[in-house]
């Protein structure tokens, strides 16, 4: 495999070798006084902190006759005669589940079964024909939609966190949004909006890609968690079940309860991993994603390298490195990362920031050895200056990026900008800038 190509794991990137930490200026090294201090982050902390739903000893038994009459008209009472069965019995559906824990405390609640099944009546029968509510106002923006007493920060944070990172995507009509994103967008309603009751959302995933399924169930599952919301989803496909570990299942299939609250969570860890592969690519696929970007349409200018992160055949996130200036003799050349995007489809998993990292240590492995024509030195600095306050956060939280400035800018806007004046100025934009220094 070409030494350009890594294959990549969700959440088990390849890290950056020590070694990279040492070639580092000590100047670039030492974090700026003005930088504010990265926040610790620990994987084993995250674990102890998760809450424990408990179950409780009162057990629920429930119970659905499902029963509907056969036409009488000619073509149907042909098709019943063609059959030898009892067709009085094959209307019926009889739906019995014992033992449902529904008094102990839970976060995500999964009923699952085929289509017609049941899921949706038992739903009904078990918390009132209300309890499926319709949440989105398709003619409006979700952001519009989110509570007046949240500040744009909030929604900003409230949006990415269940993985609508596009800011495009927040500001177009809800009905012009794919079924992931109305998904995505519908669980962001919820977690704004509710209260400690418990809310419903039907037919989850049923009408997208099921690896995007798996992305969005992980993405809301933890959110919910982290907000200690309850949510019970209704769906027919069981790939979503690892992802969204539920606290309790109702099968309507097997017409079983059963209650994961009782396994540790060493037995709840998720065993299916999604893997996203690293490829050199050129600027021809960045209108792809051009449109989920941010900022301007166009690749800057100079000399740039540009990596695409592929799920199998699929592109699904594209990364650009730059180099502004020309690179005078003897001098280390300085590229800019920019242009990072990952399909909305795939957003909430942690793939940016990763996939940021692996394509540095590329470019940094690239310019190891390599002397320009014109003379320049072995080696490369790998910078970034921006404004998106997900990648802020993101490099905030990395030890391998540090802090050198935060400033407010004012810029020229492109014509994509919507806040735009007469004369396309921006003003009062938060730019940070950080160095790569590894680990």
């Amino acid at each position: 495999m070409n030494k350009t190509r890594k294959k990549l794991v969700t959440k088990a990137f390849k890290k950056a070798p020590k070694k990279r930490a040492k070639s580092a200026s000590k100047k670039g090294g030492k974090r700026s006084k003005k930088a504010p201090k990265r926040p610790a982050v620990s994987k084993k902390v995250e674990k102890k902190v998760r809450k424990v739903c408990k179950p409780s000893d009162k057990k629920t038994d429930f119970e659905v006759l499902l029963e509907s009459k056969a036409s009488n008209s000619f073509r149907c009472q042909m098709a019943a005669n063609s059959l030898d069965i009892n067709v009085k019995k094959k209307l019926r559906h009889h739906l019995k589940i014992k033992g449902i824990d529904l008094d102990g405390d839970f976060n995500i609640g999964l009923i699952i079964g085929a289509s017609g099944s049941g899921k949706t009546t038992l739903a009904t029968h078990m918390f009132g024909e209300f309890c499926f509510k319709d949440y989105l106002d398709p003619k409006l923006p979700i952001i519009d939609q989110l509570p007046k007493e949240l500040n744009y920060d909030d929604c900003s944070n409230l949006l990415s966190g269940v993985g609508l990172t596009s800011v495009p995507c927040w500001i177009r009509p809800v009905h012009t949004l794919s079924n992931g994103q109305k998904s995505r967008a519908e669980a962001a309603l919820i977690l704004a909006n509710s209260d400690n009751g418990i809310n419903f959302i039907d037919e989850w995933t049923s009408v997208v890609d099921r690896t995007v399924a798996k992305v969005m169930s992980h993405c809301v599952q933890k959110r919910i968690r982290q907000f200690d919301k309850k949510l019970i989803l209704l769906s027919c496909h069981y790939d979503v079940v690892e992802w969204l570990d539920p606290d309790w299942i109702i099968d309507c299939n097997k017409q079983t309860f059963i209650d994961r609250r009782l396994l540790r969570l060493k037995d709840r860890e998720r065993k299916e991993k999604l893997k996203f592969e690293i490829r050199e690519v050129t600027s021809k696929t960045w209108p792809t994603f051009s449109k989920y970007h941010y900022l301007s349409d166009k690749i800057p200018g100079g000399k740039t390298h540009h990596y695409g992160l592929f799920h199998g055949k699929n592109q699904i996130g594209f990364q650009c490195y730059a180099n502004y200036c020309p690179i005078r003799s003897g001098s280390v050349p300085i590229f800019h990362s920019n242009r990072v995007v990952i399909h909305p489809d795939y957003a909430g998993m942690g793939l940016g920031i990763n996939f940021i990292n692996a394509t540095t240590e590329l470019m940094l492995d690239k310019y190891k050895n390599k002397k320009t024509k014109n003379g320049a030195a072995k080696g490369c600095k790998i910078m970034a200056a921006f404004s998106s306050i997900p990648l802020y956060k993101a490099r905030m939280n990395d030890p391998k990026w540090v802090l050198k400035n935060v400033t407010r800018k004012i810029g020229r806007r492109q014509e994509s900008g919507i806040n735009v004046g007469k004369i396309g100025i921006r003003t009062n934009v938060r730019m940070f800038s950080f160095e790569y220094i590894g680990v």
